[in-house]
């Protein structure tokens, strides 16, 4: 027996969030917004039903714009099911964008802007942020990206494919040789020249890094370049999501990973 009151009358309408004015001019406006977020037809249901939530929560920032942030947060548990599947292995979400960079499963720059929505989940857990962080079109773009890498991981191409083949077969010198010869011939992004970012001079970390992978794979580092690495890739764990240049963040991508892939040469492996 339903013991509740009537209600006097129907409910009123959701009011539209004054703060989401600036992006569009009413509610049918969010649907254009999100337009170009396609779901792939043939993702688990999990993975369905994760993305196609972050979706909603988008178009319903309209009269909400806390969802914007929320929807951002969201995917992330889409990646993070697809990564763990794809790669075989259980592992925080940072770590499992490494390994698909080193597996050539995702660019160094895809996985660059993958980084700043996983350090953002980071900051809304510590409380560093709130959930009014992200305005609907950033959350739109940040949504957008993981969407694209969701696409690229059910069905990657034949040569990322390739790629994917012949890194799972290669030694980690290999790998790191190979990574040496890309970045001794990439320029230094010159608009983050005298750039700090959190207090880490971009040019001298560069310079610190490139010195260590070189002297490692020259003959190998001693115990004391070993520790300046360590602090080195400390470092670009920190700055790297904060980068939000895409040659820049792919360029620092590629040296964090050279620097792991010299520092795991020198980890005693489990016997």
């Amino acid at each position: 027996m339903n013991t509740l009151p009537p209600l006097p009358g129907p409910l009123p309408l959701p009011a539209p969030d004054p703060r989401a004015h600036d992006v569009v001019l009413d509610y049918a406006g969010m649907h254009a917004l999100v337009a170009d977020l396609v779901l792939p037809g043939d993702a688990p249901m999990h993975v369905m039903s994760a993305m196609e939530t972050s979706r909603e929560l988008i178009r319903h920032s309209y009269y909400r714009y806390e969802f914007a942030t929320v929807a951002v947060m969201h995917s992330l548990f889409a990646l993070e099911h697809v990564l763990a599947e794809r790669l075989a292995v259980s592992k925080p979400l940072q770590d499992l964008i490494e390994r698909a960079i080193d597996a050539g499963l995702i660019t160094a720059e895809l996985a660059a802007e993958l980084d700043r929505s996983r350090l953002l989940r980071d900051k809304l857990t510590q409380g560093a942020v709130t959930s009014a962080a992200l305005g609907p079109a950033r959350a739109t773009d940040m949504v957008r990206v993981v969407f694209d890498a969701v696409s690229l991981l059910l069905h990657p191409s034949a040569v990322a494919e390739a790629t994917a083949a012949d890194l799972s077969g290669a030694q980690p010198e290999d790998q790191l040789a190979r990574l040496w010869e890309e970045h001794r011939h990439a320029l230094f992004p010159a608009s983050f020249r005298g750039v700090d970012i959190e207090d880490v001079g971009l040019v001298l970390l560069d310079a610190d890094v490139a010195g260590l992978v070189q002297r490692e794979l020259n003959g190998g580092l001693d115990d004391h370049g070993i520790a300046i690495l360590w602090a080195c890739i400390a470092d670009l764990d920190k700055i790297v999501p904060l980068i939000n240049e895409e040659y820049c963040a792919a360029y620092f991508a590629r040296l964090r990973t050279m620097a792991k892939l010299a520092a795991a040469r020198h980890i005693p492996t489990a016997t």
